[in-house]
């Protein structure tokens, strides 16, 4: 007879560590930030508004959307390239245009709700509106370099 599963009630448990590229081996000493070439390439606003991008609210939320990562795939939302635009306005309300690797994907109302508490989660936020659009329809190419990197992707591969 095996033994009985022992149970432990907690409030909460800490988030697991994450891998990163920079901590492989092969990582370069100093590494600069890829960005995708949609709406992460936009220059940062000249009078530093925190709702535009380069802005301190603005950032914050596409880092909450790069902590949050496609269960299938070990690649952040961002860096696989499924959210095409992000805008916040002047009463801090943010909205964002995404997509999904496949229409059936499983994770159709999961991500979205994930994203929806880490957005609002930010202090300054006041809301978060995320439509699911299908155009253009997600593909290979939009995955960032960093995310290229951790699924060991180069273009040539693509291209077979």
């Amino acid at each position: 007879m095996s033994d009985p599963i022992k149970v432990e009630e907690v409030d909460t448990v800490a988030a697991p560590p994450r891998a990163r590229v920079e901590d492989a081996a092969e990582a370069p000493a100093v590494r600069e930030r890829d960005y995708l070439s949609g709406f992460l390439a936009q220059k940062p606003a000249s009078d530093g508004a925190p709702h535009e991008p380069g802005g301190a609210l603005y950032e914050g939320v596409i880092d909450a959307l790069k902590d949050i990562f496609d269960p299938e795939i070990p690649v952040n939302i961002v860096d696989l390239g499924l959210i095409y635009d992000v805008k916040v306005n002047e009463d801090n309300r943010v909205h964002i245009d995404m997509t999904l690797t496949s229409q059936s994907c499983p994770e159709a109302r999961t991500i979205p709700e994930v994203m929806k508490r880490r957005v609002c989660g930010l202090k300054e936020v006041t809301g978060c509106d995320i439509e699911i659009v299908w155009e253009p329809a997600w593909g290979p190419h939009l995955i960032s370099e960093e995310g290229r990197k951790v699924l060991g992707i180069d273009e040539e591969q693509e291209q077979d």
